[in-house]
């Protein structure tokens, strides 16, 4: 039985390199985008709420059974307390990137990891954004822009400095990449 387990952890450590290889230096996105992703959760939690009230009120006021609406809202309630506490942080810790000499590695998810590999001399545009939140928060999202249109790599959630700092960098690769073409 010994053996199963062994082979076990050197399946999960093998998977764990390809994910996150250990001999990079992996960039963690900032804190902050716990708050952004945080807020649609807070609607639903806000909307949820309002159901109970209404269901309950409305049961009251008709004296027929609408608690159903409020089971509804109960439900979206219990469901944002858990994105709020748990599924949001971790989905943001899972975020982070690696500048290689080639290319940019992004590295994202818990339940389904992915990794996308963004070689420098295939990016065709550089595009840094931030909504109204963000720009409060003061991160911003880094996306690159491949011929592919499979490719996703999106890095949100930099401070506004790393994101322009990422930004000239990964032109500057870009273009030395492309110098040969």
């Amino acid at each position: 039985m010994a053996g199963g387990g062994y082979a076990r952890d050197v399946a999960r450590s093998a998977a764990d390199r390809l994910f996150a290889e250990p001999d990079l230096d992996w960039h963690p996105v900032s804190p902050r985008l716990v708050t952004e992703r945080r807020l649609p959760v807070l609607v639903g939690a806000v909307f949820g709420a309002a159901l109970i009230v209404t269901g309950v009120v409305a049961t009251m006021a008709t004296g027929e059974a609408v608690w159903p609406v409020a089971v509804v809202g109960g439900a979206l309630v219990a469901g944002s307390a858990v994105g709020w506490l748990f599924v949001v942080p971790r989905m943001v810790r899972a975020w982070r990137y690696a500048e290689r000499a080639e290319d940019l590695l992004v590295s994202r998810g818990r339940l389904v990891r992915r990794l996308t590999v963004v070689p420098y001399g295939r990016m065709q545009v550089i595009e840094v954004s931030a909504n109204p939140v963000s720009r409060r928060l003061g991160i911003a999202t880094v996306t690159l822009v491949t011929a592919s249109a499979n490719t996703d790599a999106t890095i949100p959630g930099l401070p506004v400095d790393v994101a322009h700092d990422l930004r000239d960098r990964l032109a500057a690769m870009g273009e030395a990449g492309t110098a040969g073409l």
